[in-house]
């Protein structure tokens, strides 16, 4: 059995992550409306916080079945103080906030505003890779970056703001979409830390302790934010039922297949496939919610594409035998 996953295209296994995570938005959307539909003295036991503190419940405990045997083998002792820092850091970062903050978002603005929000990530990596690991891009890379970030910002000005009202420097910003760009900041920063300093530790534990440490930490953060009481129904059957396929489907098989496809394909071939995010997110979210995007968002969603487009060449231009190593590698990244 083992050898026929194994044989499987790495092509495939990216092209099944892309379109897991690309849904996740609309997914967790719609198991807070079932949970509307069901109320325990009127309050949603399918709250976007209990979906994401039970969901990585559900996770951790599926992700401690597939990396036992990994687990098994590696001495906490080995690790270092710097380590556990590091650690903790992409914990708080990727495995508490930005969830945290995509989640508050999606309260607040439509997901085809989240989804293309969000696609300030890659461009913010980008930057931040050549800042600080010295990486080297084209010039097709760095424009594919700005027209990105361009369609991002056309997506935000170009509507009335979705959710309560921002002031900054004389525009109007929805709180929803400061949430989203805001998630996608702690989410590159996350990657980026995790390029840097947790090279050395098994992808395995790194993805059972960033989940465990930032479960452990988004509870503590929402207790004191809004107390026990913010948790009361975290044991309805209901809200376990569903927490039980979405965080063995969402986030398990996601980031497994993310991370088989990104040990059998090149970097541009993890590029290519990551740029079906925004439109298989899009797309999810018509089918399932039947959200219709504004004009605003067709606009900023074509731009977006043109960036894409032009990265794509980029990456095509610089690929090279040592690619796995390049900046594409980590723009592909998966780290929430």
């Amino acid at each position: 059995m083992l050898s026929w996953f194994n044989q499987i295209s790495g092509r495939f296994y990216l092209l099944v992550g892309v379109m897991i995570f690309a849904v996740a938005n609309s997914v967790t959307r719609k198991l807070t409306e079932i949970g509307a539909q069901n109320l325990i003295d009127g309050r949603n036991p399918i709250s976007f916080c209990n979906v994401l503190f039970v969901g990585n419940l559900c996770a951790l405990v599926a992700l401690l079945g597939v990396y036992y045997p990994q687990l098994k083998k590696i001495v906490l002792s080995n690790l270092s103080s710097r380590n556990w820092l590091y650690l903790l850091l992409v914990a708080l970062l990727s495995g508490a906030l930005a969830p945290a903050l995509f989640f508050t978002s999606l309260e607040r603005t439509p997901v085809n505003n989240v989804i293309l929000v969000s696609r300030i990530e890659p461009p913010l990596i980008l930057g931040l890779s050549v800042i600080l690991l010295g990486a080297r891009v084209n010039g097709w890379v760095v424009s594919g970056a700005i027209v990105s970030t361009l369609g991002v910002i056309l997506t935000v000005i170009l509507q009335p703001p979705q959710s309560e009202i921002v002031q900054m420097s004389g525009f109007q910003l929805g709180v929803g979409e400061l949430m989203a760009t805001g998630g996608a900041m702690c989410s590159a920063i996350a990657n980026i830390i995790s390029k840097i300093s947790l090279q050395n530790i098994p992808l395995g534990f790194f993805n059972v302790v960033k989940t465990a440490l930032g479960t452990v930490i988004f509870f503590i953060i929402a207790l004191l934010l809004y107390g026990k009481e913010h948790f009361m129904d975290v044991s309805s059957p209901l809200l376990w039922k569903w927490m039980i396929v979405y965080g063995t489907v969402i986030v398990v098989v996601g980031q497994l297949c993310w991370f088989a496809g990104l040990k059998r394909t090149s970097a541009s071939e993890v590029s290519l496939a990551n740029s079906f995010n925004p439109i298989t997110g899009v797309l999810a979210a018509f089918l399932i919610l039947g959200e219709i995007p504004t004009t605003a968002q067709y606009i900023g969603g074509l731009v977006i594409v043109l960036g894409i487009i032009f990265n794509q060449i980029g990456i095509i231009q610089q690929n090279k035998p040592s690619e796995d190593n390049n900046i594409s590698s980590s723009v592909g990244f998966k780290g929430v």
